[in-house]
C-alpha cells in the first residue's frame, strides 16, 4: 500500500492562499458590468446600478436634475460578454419624486469599454422603450463612485463577490424592489404607481422575463364583416412584452400554447409585414428562422390573435434561440390588444 505525502502547514496555506486569490480573480473578472453607472442624459442625470446574472441584467435606473427631483425604474436586460454588447431598458416605475421631469421609460444599447487602466465606460444610445425606432439620444455613463441614491440594491453590489451573486438572493431583492425603499436624505417618499407582476414562471427559466401588459377587455361582438388580419393588427393595440438581443447569421423561434391545447391559432408580423398566418399552437413547436440580415438595428415581432381558442385570451410560449442563449417569453393576445417583441441587433465587431 503506497502513503500518499502529506502537505506541510505552510503549503496548505499557499495552496488554501492561492485558491482564494483564483476565486476573487474570477469572480471580479468575470462580472464587470455589475455596479454603479452615471452619466448625463439629455438636460439631466442618471445613475444606474446593473447587476448580472447569467446572460441577463437587473437593477435599477434613476434619473434626475436635482436632489429634489428623480425617477426610479426597475430595469432588465442581458450583456453579451464575447462582444461587450450590453442591452437594459426601464422596465416597471417604482418612484416618481418628478414635478420637472417628463422622462418616459427608456431602452439602451451600448458598448462595454475600458479605454485606460482602473476606468470602464458604457457608450451607446438611448431610445423611448416603447419607439425604438424613433429619435436616439448619445448615451456615456461610467462605471465608480459612491452611489447618491441608497437602495436594496447596496447589499448585493457591496457583497457580490462574497456571495451576494447567488441567483436566489438576487431575485429576492427584485422583488423587495418593487416595494418602498429608502430615500436619500433630503427626499420625500412619492406613491408608489401600480406594478403588474406575472407569477407565472417556468421551472426551466433561464433569461427574466418582463411582466406582460393588462389586457384589455374584448371588445363587444360587431355586426360588420369579419376583420381581415391586416385590420386586426392595425387597429388593436401593441403590448411590448420583452427585448431580444440578436445576432450570428439567425434567430429561430419556436411557438407553443402556454396553457391547455384549446385550438388558439396565431399570425405573425414582422415591422408591419405579415411573415406567417394560420399558425396553430399546440404541444409542439412551431418553428419560425428568421435571418439576421434581414433584420434592421430594431425591430417589431407582433403576435396577432387570429382566434381566441376556447379558454380566452391567446396564450402562447416563445422560445427564442440565439447562438447559443435561450430566451423565453409568455406572451398575451385578446381582440383588444396583441404581444409585441422588440428584437434589436448588436452591434457587430
Amino acid at each position: 500500500m503506497q502513503i500518499q505525502p502529506r502537505l506541510k502547514a505552510a503549503d496548505c496555506l499557499r495552496v488554501i492562499f492561492l485558491a482564494y486569490i483564483l476565486m476573487n480573480f474570477v469572480s471580479t473578472s468575470a462580472q464587470p458590468i455589475t455596479g454603479v453607472w452615471k452619466g448625463k442624459l439629455r438636460s439631466g442625470k442618471i445613475e444606474l446600478k446593473l447587476i448580472k446574472k447569467g446572460d441577463s441584467l437587473v437593477g435599477t435606473s434613476y434619473y434626475y436634475d436635482s436632489r429634489n427631483n428623480y425617477k426610479r425604474y426597475t430595469v432588465k436586460g442581458y450583456f453579451d460578454d464575447a462582444n461587450n454588447n450590453v442591452i437594459w431598458w426601464d422596465d416597471v416605475l417604482i418612484e416618481d419624486n418628478s414635478s420637472r421631469m417628463g422622462l418616459n421609460p427608456m431602452m439602451a444599447v451600448a458598448d462595454f469599454n475600458c479605454p485606460g487602466e482602473g476606468v470602464m465606460k458604457l457608450d451607446g444610445t438611448t431610445s423611448l422603450r416603447d419607439d425604438v425606432d424613433g429619435k436616439k439620444s448619445p448615451l456615456n455613463l461610467q462605471k465608480g463612485g459612491d452611489p447618491i441614491f441608497n437602495d436594496e440594491w447596496d447589499y448585493v453590489l457591496a457583497n457580490y463577490v462574497a456571495g451576494a451573486s447567488d441567483p436566489d438572493i438576487i431575485d429576492s431583492v427584485s422583488m423587495v424592489a418593487l416595494g418602498p425603499s429608502p430615500v436619500p436624505q433630503g427626499y420625500e417618499a412619492a406613491p408608489l404607481a401600480p406594478v403588474v407582476v406575472n407569477q407565472k414562471v417556468a421551472a426551466n427559466e433561464k433569461t427574466p422575463l418582463i411582466a406582460p401588459a393588462p389586457i384589455p377587455a374584448p371588445s363587444k361582438p360587431s355586426s360588420q364583416s369579419p376583420l381581415t388580419l391586416e385590420q386586426k393588427f392595425s387597429t388593436r393595440t401593441k403590448t411590448i412584452q420583452t427585448i431580444i438581443p440578436v445576432s450570428g447569421d439567425s434567430i429561430e423561434l419556436r411557438f407553443y400554447d402556454n396553457a391547455e391545447i384549446d385550438g388558439d391559432s396565431i399570425a405573425l408580423f414582422l415591422n408591419n409585414r405579415m411573415l406567417m398566418e394560420h399558425i396553430a399552437l399546440s404541444d409542439r413547436a412551431y418553428v419560425v428562422k428568421i435571418p439576421v440580415t434581414d433584420l434592421r438595428g430594431d425591430n417589431e415581432l407582433v403576435m396577432v390573435a387570429e382566434n381566441l381558442g376556447s379558454i380566452p385570451p391567446n396564450t402562447s410560449l416563445m422560445v427564442a434561440l440565439v447562438g447559443d442563449k435561450r430566451y423565453e417569453a409568455r406572451l398575451q393576445s385578446s381582440e383588444g390588444s396583441s404581444a409585441m417583441i422588440k428584437l434589436v441587433k448588436a452591434e457587430q465587431k
